[in-house]
């Protein structure tokens, strides 16, 4: 992946006057192409200067050797939903749960994300969904225009396209809102994902409480929803996405068939490809490869899927999200250190790649002029120790 950054300038030393700046002195900088002993400072939000040395101004925060970088960025989680609904059918008050997911990713490390909302209801049968991301999309800009947010949030609407309801739900929506990314979602059974029916019936009978009659009127339901409107949503859910000005991603592509279709449809980032097969096409036509943090932890797929470890060895991944847990995005970034025996890269997954795959070009690395979100970190073993989280230069974790 090109990155859209140049390389960080360096200067021969701290100023001598911090006074009115955050700087983070005798620190480890992972930098976009190496890892230099130094400093960063920031005012107004703003990365100002990157020094050498090891040099503690008066006034600095003396890191004492620990690693400092980009805050990272996060494009796909199901965190806010499960502080939304922490039990099914149990719907916490929206705005207490903004903020506790808000606290809960600073506390991570993750100073961006794109908040996943579903679109695209099932009104019928026990396992339904209801529609409730505009409603949830106001309040969530509305905290956000308030001030009330540790981190910088933006929309993620995940098209479902086996649903009901899905175009009608998406045209609530408007350039105004400024959706970031919208991502097609077709979890018919059968196929990508859920190929093998025992991990989707694993899935929703624990979290439904579907009784095997039940399961299987459901998955009937699924497949006559696929026929009804599956080859309208998503060419709907495409063309919403462009007036929407959001970036376009795919999910759980599973054969280079996909992949060609993804690229037809232009598609930026490939979410969770489901094969090596997938991943490779997707490495063909230029599409960026999004795999979960808890598959490269845990060591394989939930669902019975590629590993994420097998695509980092095959040179198939460049970028990392957190999916359903945040604490694994700073662990995955390790984890790929590791692998790859390239700390920098392995930390351009959870910054610099998953910001160029949405167009920020403000954020995600340590370079003059971008924001100053920034993390520090001491690695105690294999686990990075979260010592200090800033956001635009403000500590919020």
């Amino acid at each position: 992946m090109i990155s859209p950054f140049p390389t960080a300038s360096v200067t021969k030393a701290c100023d001598s006057d911090v006074s009115s700046a955050l700087c983070l002195s005798n620190a480890q900088l992972v930098l976009p192409d190496q890892v230099l002993t130094g400093s960063v400072t920031i005012e107004q939000g703003v990365i100002r200067a990157i020094a050498e040395g090891d040099h503690v101004p008066e006034g600095a925060v003396d890191c004492g050797g620990d690693l400092v970088l980009p805050g990272l960025v996060e494009l796909h989680t199901d965190n806010l939903e499960r502080h939304i609904e922490p039990r099914p059918d149990v719907d916490w008050p929206h705005l207490s749960a903004l903020l506790a997911h808000d606290a809960e990713l600073a506390s991570t490390g993750i100073t961006t994300v794109f908040d996943a909302l579903r679109v695209g209801s099932i009104h019928s049968g026990k396992a339904r969904y209801t529609d409730y991301a505009r409603k949830l999309a106001d309040e969530l800009l509305s905290a956000r225009a308030a001030g009330f947010f540790k981190i910088s949030h933006f929309l993620h609407l995940r098209a479902e396209i086996c649903s009901e309801t899905l175009l009608e739900e998406l045209a609530a929506f408007g350039p105004q809102d400024r959706v970031g990314i919208v991502s097609l979602m077709d979890h018919t059974p059968g196929q990508r994902q859920f190929r093998d029916l025992t991990a989707l019936k694993t899935y929703v009978t624990k979290k439904r409480g579907l009784t095997e009659d039940e399961f299987a009127e459901h998955v009937k339901m699924l497949l006559e929803l696929q026929v009804r409107f599956g080859a309208k949503h998503q060419t709907g859910a495409v063309s919403e996405a462009v007036r929407l000005g959001a970036v376009l991603a795919s999910h759980d592509d599973t054969t280079a068939d996909h992949v060609a279709t993804s690229s037809a449809n232009g598609v930026g980032f490939a979410e969770f490809p489901t094969t090596v097969e997938a991943a490779s096409a997707c490495r063909d036509h230029g599409i960026a490869v999004m795999m979960g943090a808890p598959n490269l932890i845990r060591g394989g797929s939930h669902s019975g899927n590629v590993a994420a470890e097998d695509l980092a060895k095959a040179d198939f991944l460049d970028i990392v999200s957190s999916d359903y847990v945040p604490s694994a995005l700073l662990l995955a970034a390790f984890r790929l250190a590791d692998i790859w025996q390239d700390l920098p890269r392995a930390v351009a997954t959870v910054t610099r790649n998953p910001a160029q795959a949405v167009r920020l070009q403000d954020r995600g690395a340590l370079q003059p002029g971008l924001r100053g979100d920034v993390l520090r970190v001491r690695p105690v073993g294999q686990t990075p120790l979260l010592r200090g989280v800033w956001s635009q230069g403000i500590k919020v974790g």
